[in-house]
């Protein structure tokens, strides 16, 4: 059943990121990644405003808490767990974790796309 309810928050998610996108292109041109940064930091607004609210209320299924921020947000942005996961391990006073966690998050994220990129190039 959670693999349904993510697979439904997804599409939504992701069909809210291509408005974004389609809009932005729009009014703001392509010459920056303006829907892409417009839409990690609302994701990351919206997943601290729904973690605080299942931590602080946690009146919310485990089938709500998988819609909204695995499902819609994880198909709107996924910065918003990465932003997530960045704020647990800084409250939990793990300083040095985080700092590596956001490095090598970035780092090798940037390089596993240049990596996929160079295999393309040399196998084309």
């Amino acid at each position: 059943m959670g693999f349904l309810i993510v697979f439904l928050g997804g599409g939504i998610g992701a069909a809210l990121r291509h408005g974004v996108n389609l809009t932005s292109a729009r009014l703001l041109g392509t010459a920056f990644p303006f829907a892409t940064l417009f839409e990690n930091v609302t994701g990351s607004f919206v997943m601290g405003v729904l973690a605080a609210y299942f931590a602080f209320k946690g009146d919310a299924s485990q089938h709500w808490r998988l819609f909204f921020t695995t499902g819609i947000l994880g198909g709107y942005t996924t910065f918003s767990a990465f932003s997530l996961d960045v704020a647990l391990h800084y409250e939990r006073g793990e300083l040095a974790l985080t700092a590596l966690y956001i490095l090598l998050s970035v780092g090798l994220a940037i390089g596993g796309l240049f990596a996929g990129l160079a295999v393309v190039r040399n196998f084309s």
